[in-house]
């Protein structure tokens, strides 16, 4: 508890303006799906077929993943806060919906027949009658609704938007549990607070609270309308969650370049698209990524080496290598294989020529004479291989199953596209999963985190920095690192070609003088 609090008030101004973008998304959202869900819960309730329609269609985006929706609509709205309220929107319109209909649909005929006989029109049997009478069951739906989108709205920091989900995707991926809980009990707390709030609200008469539910309204067309991702007077970065947290990334780079660019923090496996359709200006990627060069995006020479290594290898469990010491051997055919010019190529080969990680993996391995020979017979056991959730990981992990199987007599399973370093790391340590390919600079800078006298006498020397996180690692985890692959991933920034012509920008400080 100590160190959340530490945290917090370390933290103070981004946890709050973090705060003020999740309250924002959820209420723009509610409010939305208040204004068109009511209107088509009335019209359910009053014909046969629009009910058929409307409740099967508003529990339809119910059943879609949360990320899936996400992604779907980003290649129409752009990445930011936009998309996510449209998501946000569309699972908070079927408890609306229903809870309309059911309000209405279950109030007592003799009501109606009294309210028509006093000769009221539709209209103010609506309006009179109806709503008001249904006016609890409806709110019962709109405090389902917030609570749904408070805990959904999390996700929309995987597409630059923002909210408490940037502490829990951060934390996920920084190993870093007091971040996670930063994000995740403010979330909750928030839902009860605002399904509270609510409860409140509903005892107001029902006349005053469609006058609250119409300025809301009025305020939240004009909040989306004028809304984006940022100036396009400035230039503005996005940068993955993980790297915003880490010595070796945004804080390094605060520290030794003196960087303050504003920034969104948006998911690796969109930033390189969010850069190429100019959404944004700058994004931290990887030097190996094949979409450097398909896109004509520039690398920004970090001239003041802040970045440290980040040598491929395979990290395994220690007791696997003993009991079955063919698997060092058959992983051990990798050992400086792989440059930086190969690794770029074959992961533009699946993100630019549609061919699958296995395919990319498979190929290269039989050009490189690496899978040469009989395969060894089924021994009768299983490997598990775990992998991240960007290209390369998933072509490291299926060349190492690839290997595997053909010369030590495993077969293989694997987990792919876990979400960030602690997923992984995590499931090696509880035995879930067996090997999976990290990067040493990770396994400094994230795993152990060292002090900074112990950074400053390895003085980013490669081999030096192998050996410290080998060494490490085998006495505190039981887990070994083998031979590195032979290639160098190192974070980047990156820039579009044509910013770089128009600005002159070529290096990080370059950058950080145009910026200032």
């Amino acid at each position: 508890m100590n160190e959340l609090l530490t945290y917090f008030s370390d933290h103070n101004s981004d946890f709050l303006l973090q705060l003020g973008r999740h309250l924002e998304l959820t209420f723009m959202s509610v409010l939305l799906a208040v204004g068109i869900g009511i209107p088509l819960g009335v019209w359910a309730s009053r014909n046969k077929w629009a009910e058929r329609i409307v409740l099967s269609i508003a529990g339809m985006f119910q059943t879609i993943p949360s990320i899936a929706l996400l992604g779907f609509l980003i290649p129409f709205l752009g990445i930011g806060t936009q998309p996510a309220i449209v998501a946000l929107f569309l699972y908070a319109l079927l408890p609306i919906v229903r809870n309309t209909f059911t309000g209405i649909q279950e109030i007592d005929p003799a009501v109606r027949e009294a309210a028509k006989g006093m000769g009221l029109s539709d209209w103010q049997l609506l309006t009179k009658v109806e709503l008001p009478l249904a006016v609890p069951v409806i709110f019962a739906g709109i405090r389902t609704a917030t609570v749904i989108n408070v805990g959904v709205a999390t996700l929309a920091a995987y597409i630059g938007a923002g909210g408490l989900g940037e502490f829990i995707f951060g934390g996920i991926a920084l190993n870093n549990s007091t971040m996670m809980l930063a994000g995740a009990l403010p979330a909750a707390g928030l839902a009860l607070l605002l399904d509270g709030l609510l409860a409140l609200l509903q005892s107001f008469p029902p006349r005053r609270l469609l006058q609250v539910v119409a300025v809301g309204l009025g305020l939240t067309v004009v909040a989306i309308g004028g809304n984006s991702l940022g100036s396009k007077e400035q230039l503005l970065a996005a940068y993955p969650p993980e790297f915003t947290g880490r010595p070796d990334g945004l804080l390094g780079l605060q520290a030794t370049y003196g960087i303050n660019l504003p920034y969104k923090a948006i998911n690796s496996a969109l930033i390189y698209d969010a850069l190429n359709n100019a959404e944004v200006d700058v994004i931290c990627g990887y030097s190996t990524d094949g979409r450097i060069s398909s896109y004509g995006f520039v690398v920004l020479e970090d001239d003041r080496r802040t970045f440290p290594p980040y040598q491929a290898a395979p990290l395994v469990r220690q007791d696997r290598l003993i009991q079955s010491p063919e698997i060092g051997h058959a992983l051990g055919r990798l050992s400086g294989k792989l440059d930086e010019v190969q690794m770029r190529d074959l992961n533009n080969q699946v993100d630019q020529d549609n061919l699958t990680p296995e395919e990319v993996a498979q190929n290269w391995l039989k050009n490189a004479g690496l899978l040469e020979g009989p395969s060894i017979s089924s021994n009768g056991q299983t490997l598990t291989i775990a992998s991240k959730s960007f290209t390369e990981s998933y072509i490291l992990a299926e060349m190492f199953g690839a290997l595997i199987e053909h010369h030590s007599g495993f077969s293989v399973e694997y987990v792919h596209g876990l979400q960030g370093t602690k997923l992984c790391f995590d499931a090696l340590l509880a035995g879930e999963v067996d090997l999976y390919p990290e990067y040493i600079g990770t396994g400094l800078t994230v795993l152990l985190s060292p002090s900074e006298s112990e950074l400053k006498s390895l003085n980013g020397d490669p081999e030096a920095v192998f050996s410290y996180v080998k060494d490490q690692f085998e006495s505190a985890y039981e887990l070994t690192w083998l031979s590195p692959l032979g290639f160098n991933n190192t974070y980047a920034l990156l820039i579009r070609g044509e910013t770089a012509k128009s600005t002159g920008i070529r290096s990080i400080t370059d950058l950080v003088e145009y910026g200032q």
